[in-house]
């Protein structure tokens, strides 16, 4: 008589495998990492690894499902509170991302180099076209209530949001290839540079999301600066009224 698997053992032994899929994908690569590596980690069969997910596919799909879910947790509540202006909800939106981020910053600074190279190309294609279908429905609701509040002038929400999606993501980019070319031995004075750079291209998007939105100068914040300083800043980093801002 075959064994009887609770809902809470299948549901524990899904996570472990994704677990150790998620740590290969950012250690090793996508493209690199196999079926085979997975079932010895967790010393399982290939029937026991087949019976929760039927291809690599399928694990991969898994794995952006996980991170969507992370993210939900921060998002809806901002999303659906009626008491918040659009406004402040568009900040909180992109601020509640960059915090999500900031802490795990050790473990996603360790992994940034693995995660941008060519192995993982399909990895972050998937994860970019699930945070834009994931993420449009909620910017839409957003830029409506802007749009009652009179503080965007948007016309088609629905591409309005993936357009804002894609600035974003392009944003991410730019911060992530500005940190892939600091080395643990920079000076303070290249750090420096560094972050200025950074900060010039936060503001050029900045921009771009105003446009965009219709909305009035200087009234979004995309990127906490100090959030950002920590990320670059770790070599005897000055005051934070010694820094030079982008405004």
């Amino acid at each position: 008589m075959p064994r009887v698997i609770k809902p809470e053992e299948h549901q524990q032994k899904h996570d472990e495998i994704l677990d150790v899929a998620q740590r290969l994908v950012y250690t090793i690569g996508y493209e690199q990492m196999s079926i085979q590596n997975i079932i010895q980690e967790l010393g399982i069969s290939k029937g026991a690894f087949y019976h929760y997910f039927d291809s690599k596919q399928a694990l991969l799909e898994a794995m952006v499902d996980r991170i969507m879910a992370e993210m939900e947790k921060f998002l809806i509540p901002i999303v659906n509170d009626p008491q918040i202006p659009a406004l402040e909800k568009i900040e909180r939106f992109f601020d509640s991302a960059a915090r999500w981020k900031s802490a795990r910053k050790e473990f996603l600074t360790s992994l940034l180099k693995t995660w941008y190279a060519d192995e993982n190309a399909i990895v972050r294609q998937k994860l970019t076209a699930a945070s834009t279908r994931w993420l449009t429905p909620f910017l839409v609701q957003i830029f409506n209530q802007g749009v009652d509040e009179g503080v965007f002038d948007i016309e088609f929400c629905d591409q309005t949001a993936r357009a804002c999606i894609t600035i974003m993501t392009s944003l991410g980019e730019d911060i992530a290839a500005g940190l892939l070319n600091m080395r643990p031995d920079d000076t303070l004075e290249r750090q420096m540079e560094a972050l200025k750079a950074m900060e010039k291209s936060i503001l050029a998007y900045r921009v771009a999301i105003e446009r965009v939105l219709g909305a009035p100068r200087d009234s979004i914040t995309l990127f906490n600066l100090d959030l950002l300083r920590e990320w670059v800043l770790t070599v005897d980093p000055p005051s934070a009224s010694t820094i030079p801002s982008i405004d």
